[in-house]
């Protein structure tokens, strides 16, 4: 989304946006939200990208997030079979106590966690085989590959959470398989993007 840490110039999101439509730069977007981007993918993560045209918008924008306004729907394959074709997680999820770049589901009462617990909900249906899609109103960080680890369906690829090595065959600059398809709620909603080959297979 925004230039890596090790190169402020460095190629992203933000760059190419404001090379095709400077004029972004001059208006007032808050901290972490420059451009206008709206929200963030993980580096893997390929998809929809919501960008509000102003100032102003964006704050309708982040309310709609705010206040769980938002659906948004993602494709994943998973790394294992399991017996159902829908599930639905409402672990809260927390930093993990011991690795700072990983989440953690709440499994009981005395799960080890750092910080706060926080609320979020996903729902997973299968498209076909190992293809499933994810639904989601709540945003934690990591959510939908926590829960789907959590649920036995831990994103192929995802070391992080359990799901493997990448297979030596993925798209380049693909380490798990997440496609972000898009989001809508009252009187916002993302364009439909094409989907990757992966994320069209049918069993």
């Amino acid at each position: 989304m925004f230039p890596p840490h090790a190169d402020p110039d460095g190629d992203c999101v933000l760059a190419r946006l404001l090379a095709e439509q400077p004029e972004r730069a001059d208006l007032a977007f808050p901290e972490g939200f420059a451009g206008g981007i709206a929200h963030r993918l993980d580096i893997s993560t390929s998809g929809a990208l919501l960008v509000a045209d102003d100032p102003e918008e964006l704050a309708r924008i982040r309310e709609a997030f705010a206040s769980k306004g938002l659906r948004k729907t993602y494709r994943l394959l998973a790394s294992r079979p399991v017996p159902w074709n829908e599930n639905r997680c409402t672990a809260e999820l927390a930093h993990d106590k011991r690795r700072k770049k990983r989440m953690i589901a709440r499994r009981g009462p005395n799960t080890p966690h750092r910080g706060k617990w926080h609320p979020a909900e996903t729902r997973f249906t299968r498209i076909a085989g190992d293809l499933f899609e994810a639904e989601m109103r709540t945003g934690v960080m990591h959510q939908i590959r926590v829960h789907a680890a959590f649920v036995g369906i831990a994103l192929l690829g995802d070391r992080l959470y359990g799901g493997g090595e990448t297979p030596a065959d993925a798209p380049p600059g693909v380490t798990y398989f997440l496609h972000h398809v898009g989001l809508e709620g009252p009187g916002i909603r993302t364009e439909p993007i094409p989907l990757p080959d992966w994320a069209q297979r049918r069993a």
